[in-house]
């Protein structure tokens, strides 16, 4: 069983990473496609955006997406993974893949915003909430969180 965490370099690899999120915000959460596909789901992606896919044994089943934020930042977005693969261990492999790019690249920290029922599972991987309350995003409940990817001395 191979699986692996691959950054994004075609129009055919996005349109994977854009079915899936399709698959679970659009169909699942019935989050408005319109809200979901932004200025930022384009090749090329101008250093801004990246995507990513993981894959198990060559077939897509999960899909994230990374933005150059402010103050050394990685914000990470649109972590999905499909139905049939949930509890699998498939969130954790494609965000610590996305945390191991950005530490890579330079970026300091990760943020993003979890949606509450996903709150424990980022807090296990060692995202703190720093938002006081919930806040709405697309009809859901979320909190904002954070995550030190470099030591700072």
């Amino acid at each position: 069983m191979a699986i692996e965490v691959i950054r994004v370099q075609t129009q055919q690899q996005l349109e994977e990473c854009l079915k899936i999120r399709k698959q679970v915000f659009v169909v699942e959460q019935k989050v408005p496609e319109s809200r979901e596909i932004d200025q930022y789901d384009h090749l090329p992606n101008d250093g801004v955006a990246y995507h990513f896919l993981l894959q198990k044994d060559g077939e897509s089943i999960a899909a994230g997406r990374m933005i150059r934020y402010e103050n050394g930042a990685a914000k990470m977005q649109r972590i999905a993974v499909l139905p049939g693969y949930r509890r699998g261990g498939y969130g954790k492999s494609i965000l610590l893949g996305m945390e191991n790019y950005a530490r890579q690249n330079g970026f300091e920290k990760a943020l993003l915003d979890s949606q509450c029922q996903a709150e424990g599972f980022y807090n296990k991987m060692g995202y703190i909430t720093i938002s006081e309350e919930p806040f709405d995003d697309a009809g859901i409940a979320h909190v904002s969180m954070k995550k030190q990817l470099v030591v700072t001395i």
